[in-house]
């Protein structure tokens, strides 16, 4: 019997360890998973199963496996944790129907979640999310769980050990000059934040002139004293390293290493929204890329700009890779991301990719001869300053409907002394204003929480908007 309704958020499925993240219900959810997938004729194909750094990964992936495999379903089980894209790129090289990634990506350490990634390595549409919660529903109504004994599968054959590691590091190689990189004098400052990404960046770029320091590279389920979120409250030790070790740059990675955070030469953060400005700019000047860029609606407007500098067209989605990644497909995008840190480009999988992404930024510096600093007033030397903060606040389920209504109701002609030019309610409510900031106001996908998100000119026009969001939700 099922402990918890399942739901899949903005990115998966996501509970507190033994609270409702129980190995009963990874196995319900795996079954559901299972019968989608020979509902749909994908059974044959086999599916891969992989997991991060968390307390008991292995251990939730291995019951997993025992399910799918019970159902008849070849599984590659992963010898070791191993980042989402790392995973995703794997379901491609071996032409699987997808995979099972137990990760809770950023959240804290108490958190355990589940990922399923399509025969692209890509997330899945609502749609095909909507048909695997129906089928998890009916797999815990009826209790009929099918497994084997992970033992008797692998004698068996029906499950199998993997690393897809190698593969992976071979694909990157394609992708970038990864010997041109070895050969610069760079210092590089990596915080794996006890997370899957360890030691990929220093296993790429070894053997040459580049000096790497990684710190919170070892397993530690409890992320002591930080959360595994690469954002600038999170990484103030590694802004210390970078200053007192006079580093070139800081690079991060969150628990399953599909976000990136980077520092830079000064220490200070460069926001998720100056990172995806500048890695388009990267492909569009330095690669001399040309195709559609996709962001979801709470990403930076300065690619809306970049997009008519260089005539790409540019297009928008609800918050959640999940939309990213089939448009991605759909048009096929030179690049996809979205505000929380996440990217994903053409011509590797559509998903996001933190290492993928950091070694993009190093060869930007490389190619440019310019410090991340100096990038960053070269990217407003092009499309104008901008500036964005986010605010979160914990609410109780009980007050999220009073909040959705209370901005349903309202009527809003001017915020911050500017002019409402538009209201758009795609996902949360968004006042897009007259000088081209805008505000927005939505509800996390995976946590209890009201975000309000704000852009503009000036650091002083965004706090304000940031407190015109909190009087509008009533927070």
């Amino acid at each position: 019997m099922i402990e918890h309704t399942i739901k899949f958020g903005t990115d998966g499925w996501r509970g507190i360890i033994a609270e409702d993240f129980t190995f009963n219900n990874v196995r319900i959810c795996s079954q559901g998973i299972a019968n989608h997938l020979t509902r749909n004729g994908l059974n044959q194909k086999g599916l891969i199963i992989g997991y991060d750094t968390r307390f008991a990964s292995e251990d939730f992936a291995a019951a997993a496996a025992e399910v799918i495999a019970g159902n008849g379903i070849k599984t590659h089980l992963c010898l070791r944790p191993a980042p989402t894209p790392v995973i995703s790129y794997a379901v491609t090289a071996a032409k699987a129907a997808g995979a099972i990634i137990i990760t809770a990506s950023h959240n804290p350490g108490q958190w355990n979640g589940l990922k399923y990634r399509s025969k692209e390595g890509a997330s899945v549409s609502d749609e095909v999310i909507s048909k695997i919660e129906k089928e998890i529903a009916s797999a815990a109504h009826s209790g009929e769980i099918k497994k084997i004994a992970l033992d008797k599968a692998l004698k068996r054959g029906l499950i199998d050990y993997l690393d897809p590691r190698p593969i992976y590091l071979d694909n990157l190689k394609q992708l970038i000059n990864v010997e041109d990189l070895r050969r610069q004098k760079l210092n590089i400052i990596v915080d794996s934040m006890y997370g899957a990404g360890a030691g990929y960046f220093e296993t790429i770029l070894k053997g040459g002139n580049v000096k790497i320091t990684e710190i919170h590279a070892e397993r530690n389920p409890l992320f002591p004293n930080i959360q595994p979120e690469p954002i600038a409250k999170n990484l103030t030790r590694l802004s210390q390293l970078i200053v007192g070790q006079k580093a070139d740059i800081g690079l991060a990675t969150d628990g399953d290493a599909d976000r990136i955070g980077i520092i830079d030469e000064r220490g200070t953060f460069l926001n998720q929204h100056q990172v995806f400005a500048l890695l388009c700019l990267y492909l569009l000047e330095v690669c001399g890329e040309r195709g559609p860029m996709v962001k979801t609606l709470t990403s930076t407007s300065m690619l809306s700009r970049l997009g008519q500098i260089f005539g790409v067209p540019v297009h928008e989605t609800p918050v959640g890779f999940k939309y990213v990644a089939p448009l991605m497909i759909q048009k096929k995008a030179m690049i996809g991301g979205e505000e929380s840190g996440g990217y994903g480009f053409r011509g590797h999988i559509p998903e996001r990719d933190a290492i993928l992404a950091g070694l993009y930024f190093l060869d930007f510096m490389v190619k440019t001869g310019k410090t991340p600093s100096q990038l960053l007033d070269y990217l407003y030397s092009k499309v104008g300053p901008h500036y964005y903060a986010r605010t979160d606040f914990h609410i109780p389920k009980s007050k999220r409907q009073t909040i959705f209504n209370r901005l349903a109701s309202l009527s809003v002609n001017t915020i911050a002394d500017t002019k409402v030019s538009k209201i758009d309610t795609t996902d949360g409510f968004r006042f897009l204003l007259d000088d081209e900031s805008w505000l927005l106001i939505r509800f996390s996908g995976t946590e209890p929480l009201v975000r309000i998100y704000a852009e503009a000119g000036s650091p002083e026009k965004v706090t304000k908007l940031l407190q015109e969001g909190n009087k509008l939700a009533g927070l």
